[in-house]
């Protein structure tokens, strides 16, 4: 099961003021307009941070883990799947109504290419030209974060480095990593075998980039939730790597 609309994510271990929130609309390369959530925090920007949701596309978790991330001193985008087959979400953010079992299938790699490239622009925009961009994707999101991680340098989304969450191997493909990447694993994730996971992370590094992954034994699918308080230590754990890997992207010594 992915993260649902109730679902709310654990807090960072850092907290600063956030400057801006709320949701927009983005153009993407195709002209597909696409709606997304931002964040910024109030202090300088030092990386970026592009969030991949769940089958659900942007539903109130994915708001709310950008200011998340904001907090943390991330100035932070979450994009939704569906605007090339569902239109915009008429209030901003998908509903548990939506029905995206129908839409799922229609996503390409070309369109999700297309909305992270999108989302990257918008926060060099609102920050600076140079500014390092690190996607952090969950199930079907981080299934495609752990793709970008593989994608040409040259053709695909200018991104410095990868995150992806119980994603699913078979969407991510063959290509091995030429980006730094963290695979976030759930022990009793009912959806993809550890194993299959594993062997995924074995294939990633034969492009010669870094590649940890942090297997959570016994976690279920989706327990980077502050729901689930039997799992404080690991979403604690996973939120240390998260910003780890990201301060090293920003340049940030003692990281």
């Amino acid at each position: 099961m992915c993260h649902d609309p109730d679902s709310r994510p654990p807090a960072p271990p850092r907290s600063g003021d956030v400057a801006e929130r709320g949701t927009l609309t983005l153009t993407s390369a195709d002209g597909t307009e696409v709606a997304v959530a931002y964040a910024a925090p109030a202090g300088e920007a030092r990386v970026g941070v592009v969030l991949l949701p769940d089958v659900r596309g942007l539903h109130p978790y994915y708001v709310a883990l950008a200011e998340r991330f904001a907090e943390a001193g991330l100035p932070a985008l979450a994009v939704d799947w569906f605007g090339r087959t569902a239109g915009l979400p008429v209030t901003g953010t998908r509903d548990r109504d939506f029905d995206w079992q129908t839409h799922v299938p229609q996503v390409t790699a070309a369109g999700v290419d297309a909305d992270v490239a999108a989302a990257v622009g918008y926060l060099r925009g609102r920050t600076r030209a140079d500014l390092p961009v690190v996607t952090v994707g969950f199930c079907f999101g981080g299934s495609h974060s752990w793709r970008l991680a593989g994608s040409d340098p040259d053709s695909g989304p200018d991104v410095a480095a990868c995150v992806g969450f119980y994603g699913r191997p078979e969407v991510t493909g063959d290509a091995p990593a030429v980006r730094p990447t963290l695979m976030v694993i759930a022990g009793a994730d009912a959806a993809t075998p550890v194993e299959d996971q594993l062997a995924l992370a074995e294939r990633l590094r034969a492009g010669g980039a870094e590649v940890e992954t942090a297997v959570y034994d016994g976690a279920p699918h989706s327990f980077f939730d502050r729901a689930y308080g039997d799992w404080a230590e690991a979403c604690d754990d996973v939120w240390r790597r998260v910003l780890a890997l990201t301060d090293r992207v920003a340049g940030v010594t003692g990281s």
